[in-house]
């Protein structure tokens, strides 16, 4: 640390704000609790509720993590979008498992979810890709997203050649080398922090017969 940095161990925040998390409050599914905070955090004025920590793995085990946007949800999971030839698109596709953190601090609770990953298939991400506003559907096909590049400049120079590509109007479609991906989850937990770090942790757990409730001990 430089001298007049301030030291982390000293930073520290009782949680006593915002209640507990009990069996007798949760909601049945883990969808139905995620709608519920999602909601909440959303009402709340939280900055891009949205934004989640997704964290992969290579093949060796060695991990990485970044904060992408959910772009939707439901029963078979959590959906985000990005470049497949990106380090978590590369990583993912030779090692489909993935973890994401929803940081909702300044209501004191996180989700924590942790499973499978897959594709979507081409027709949802071609019409989520329908969507987006034409500045970042060129920006898909300006960036070789997680590769080393020599400057700023090979950026806008990326952005240029898709706009002579395509031009001010018209559609743009989907890169065949961007989509959508699909964390299934093994586990949903709904952590809600509570005084002296004796945080509540409900889990959502997979198993052969349906989705189980379980508290994990703060």
């Amino acid at each position: 640390m430089t001298p007049d940095s301030p030291s982390p161990a000293g930073m520290r925040r009782d949680y006593t704000e915002h209640g507990a998390l009990l069996e007798t409050g949760l909601a049945a599914d883990w969808t139905g609790q995620f709608g519920r905070w999602f909601a909440e955090a959303s009402a709340a004025g939280l900055p891009e509720p949205n934004a989640m920590i997704v964290a992969t793995a290579d093949t060796e085990g060695r991990p990485s993590a970044r904060t992408v946007l959910l772009k939707g949800y439901d029963e078979r999971g959590f959906v985000f979008f990005t470049n497949y030839a990106s380090r978590k698109g590369t990583e993912v596709l030779a090692n489909p498992a993935a973890s994401l953190v929803f940081p909702w601090f300044p209501m004191q609770r996180q989700v924590l979810v942790a499973g499978a990953v897959e594709q979507v298939d081409r027709a949802e991400t071609e019409a989520y890709f329908a969507t987006r506003p034409r500045g970042s559907q060129l920006g898909a096909w300006a960036s070789p997203q997680s590769q080393v590049v020599p400057d700023r400049a090979a950026v806008e120079a990326g952005l240029q050649a898709a706009l002579e590509r395509f031009g001010n109007d018209g559609d743009v479609p989907a890169p065949p080398h961007w989509g959508g991906l699909r964390v299934v989850p093994e586990t949903v937990e709904f952590w809600q922090g509570r005084s002296n770090r004796l945080h509540d942790r409900l889990r959502f757990r997979r198993t052969e017969e349906g989705f189980v409730v379980e508290r994990l001990a703060p």
